[in-house]
């Protein structure tokens, strides 16, 4: 069986470095860190995990909340990139995952059931109904929690900058003449009323004035829904100029109802999408959009749900706002 002796021995480093970095102690560099960790994978190290928990009195075990809202399961790019940084972080500070569910067969009855059962560390609340009584139960009891685009009182919240990513497509395609501006938001939630803010608070600033009629809805990550909502802007008399998407997988379905009314982007109508994702960098023409950090957001919630884990008395909570970046792309013309 390879031990600790092992490792150090490979990294040139002593025993003690060696259980600091896989304990994931913040007392030691980053390099030696992943020296470690790589040799310890590479020499099959498995540790004695059972033996840590008796010592700590902790599981290691963090539990995931994800509730496929939409029903894309992990094809949806922007929860699969923060599920995995997430996870990513949680291993290199020596945590496993495990995937909460109110149906499971192992007489939990709810989530904080589930997660009691299971005997988890801390909970994050990645994807779900916030305003479920299940999930408010979970976010306020006495387990660590973290939550993502979303706050509750008093608990830790990494927060996509939705307000200033919409505000700053606006600004954008107001700075290439547009001031027939149309929006097809999302389905109605604490993401969608922050994005909306951001529009409206943009539009404000700018002085643009926005019809009720260029204001739609449509369900994120749905393309048919998303090409009714963009069909009926096209039939308006006073057509906008531009449209900005809920997301970008959405668009596909906008898309389509553009090439359907003949006309073509953007030299007959700008567009612009919201999230980055990979297909929005291959499509022709390469789609306008806001990129949201979804590394950043999984490392960070992880790396503050670790941190009340560890040292609940001393780490309070707190609302982190991620930055993203605009790809201009060449969906949006000037006029």
């Amino acid at each position: 069986m390879v031990s600790m002796k092992d490792i150090a021995k490979r990294c040139g480093v002593s025993i003690a470095t060696v259980s600091k970095a896989l304990n994931g102690q913040s007392d030691i560099g980053d390099a030696i860190r992943e020296k470690v960790i790589q040799a310890a994978k590479e020499l099959g190290y498995t540790g004695n995990s059972a033996a840590r928990s008796l010592k700590t009195n902790r599981s290691y075990l963090i539990g995931i909340l994800f509730m496929d809202l939409s029903n894309s399961g992990f094809t949806h790019e922007y929860f699969a990139s923060t599920l995995t940084n997430f996870r990513l972080e949680a291993e290199r500070c020596g945590y496993d995952i495990v995937f909460l569910s109110s149906n499971s067969r192992m007489a939990a009855t709810s989530y904080l059931q589930h997660a009691l059962f299971r005997g988890v560390d801390g909970v994050a609340i990645i994807c779900a109904d916030f305003f479920d009584p299940t999930v408010q139960e979970l976010a306020y009891s006495d387990l660590p929690v973290v939550t993502l685009d979303h706050a509750f009182n008093n608990r830790t919240a990494v927060m996509s900058d939705n307000m200033h990513g919409v505000e700053s497509l606006v600004k954008y395609v107001y700075g290439k003449g547009h001031h027939k501006i149309a929006y097809i938001r999302g389905n109605p939630t604490a993401v969608t009323e922050s994005r909306m803010m951001g529009f409206y608070r943009a539009c404000e600033e700018l002085g643009i004035r926005i019809p009720k009629e260029y204001l739609e809805e449509c369900e994120y990550h749905e393309p048919i829904s998303c090409y009714k909502a963009t069909k009926r802007l096209l039939e308006l008399e006073d057509r906008p100029t531009c449209i900005l998407f809920s997301d970008d997988y959405s668009y596909i379905g906008g898309m389509n109802a553009i090439r359907e009314a003949g006309l073509r982007v953007p030299e007959d109508i700008s567009v612009a999408g919201y999230d980055g994702i990979h297909i929005a960098g291959i499509m022709n023409p390469k789609l306008t959009t806001w990129q949201q950090n979804t590394p950043e957001l999984g490392r960070i919630a992880a790396a503050e749900l670790i941190a009340k884990i560890e040292n609940p008395r001393t780490t309070l909570p707190k609302h982190i706002e991620v930055n993203g970046s605009l790809l201009e792309g060449e969906t949006v013309r000037e006029i």
